[in-house]
């Protein structure tokens, strides 16, 4: 069986692409499945695409990008299955998808784990407000065999086109990457910590009245690792450049993992991912009480659930005094992501899209 992934961005760099796509066919152990993967954007164009500027050289990488799609459609013949992970293409109208469908007639396996069917715009790329055509989700849920989603708010959405839909959740490989077990040493400040890219600096900002409060009763350290410096200005903190070589001992700094959401359409598309990526590592997660993240964290066991400013308050209050509790609800969360949100416990899933 030979199967055609496409995906919009470089499979090992990109988040989306690294933790829904690449560590499946990474550890793919059936010499009967072949997988082909070519992304849309080049490594190169990858490198500046949410930089402020380089627009012409982005917009040659995207031309040459249109290019590659167009020659390996040509060559579908070859293939069992079309994986398709978020589009064919991060721009333009679905011309791609409705070739694979409705001309070659090939069966599309297609994935997302946001709602991607919403507009949201990028600072550094305002063109690409009126290019990326979000619309279009909705026609390629239609035309394809099966869709694989990350959580039961995104399988809601796909089954007004199509009731052919799979729930996998955004997984770590507990085995691999995400191994090395937290431990906090004696004598250091307890840190709260959150991991994201730029594009969910908006989310930290709820919170910042929370820590002020907190930072006058204890001492402890505020660790954010994220691509970009957000500069939050009402609150003291630190921060780490996220690189990927470091990414597992950045994230070993931390204590008490955070993931603030608001309850808006974008948000409840998010897949618990950052509370998924501490409590693998044994660090316990204090996350908004929406969507996903009540489906990966169970309240006072292994995380906490919050609403409101004094739930935050109170659920990392008693995290911060409490090294034994923050130990123990760690352990209960590593197993949980080992059971359920693992390489391992999803992987058979991902095979059987293409049964």
């Amino acid at each position: 069986m030979h199967i055609l992934i496409l995906c919009p961005h470089p499979i090992s760099i990109s988040p989306s692409t690294r933790f829904r796509v690449n560590h499946y066919i990474t550890q793919n152990s059936n010499t009967n499945i072949h997988f082909h993967v070519h992304p849309f954007i080049d490594i190169d164009t990858w490198n500046i695409l949410y930089e402020p500027g380089h627009q012409l050289k982005k917009a040659m990488g995207i031309l040459k990008g249109f290019f590659k799609r167009f020659k390996v459609i040509l060559g579908l013949s070859k293939y069992d299955y079309v994986y398709i992970h978020r589009e064919a293409a991060p721009v333009g109208f679905p011309v791609f998808e409705w070739l694979i469908a409705r001309v070659f007639k090939k069966k599309i396996i297609y994935d997302f784990d946001d709602s991607i069917w919403v507009r949201n715009n990028s600072a550094a790329n305002p063109i690409a407000l009126f290019l990326k055509a979000p619309w279009k989700v909705k026609y390629i849920c239609k035309w394809s065999y099966k869709v694989s989603v990350g959580n039961e708010y995104l399988a809601n959405y796909v089954r007004q086109y199509n009731t052919n839909v799979q729930i996998i959740p955004t997984v770590v490989d507990t085995d691999n990457l995400h191994n090395r077990i937290h431990e906090h040493l004696p004598g250091n400040l307890p840190t709260i910590g959150w991991t994201g890219t730029f594009t969910n600096h908006h989310f930290l900002e709820q919170l910042t009245p929370v820590i002020q409060n907190l930072k006058k009763k204890y001492h402890f350290n505020f660790l954010i690792i994220s691509n970009k410096n957000p500069n939050l200005k009402a609150v003291e903190y630190s921060f780490i450049k996220w690189d990927m070589a470091t990414e597992m001992e950045d994230l070993n700094k931390i204590d008490i993992g955070l993931m603030p959401i608001d309850d808006s359409e974008v948000a409840k598309g998010k897949c618990a991912f950052k509370a998924i990526q501490y409590m693998a590592l044994g660090i316990p997660a204090v996350v908004s009480n929406i969507s996903a993240n009540a489906t990966v964290v169970t309240n006072n066991s292994d995380g906490y659930l919050c609403r409101t400013s004094q739930e935050w308050e109170q659920a990392l209050e008693s995290l911060l005094i409490d090294v034994e509790h923050r130990q123990k609800m760690g352990v209960q969360a590593r197993r949980k992501i080992v059971d359920q949100f693992s390489v391992t416990a999803t992987i058979q899933s991902f095979y059987d899209l293409f049964k």
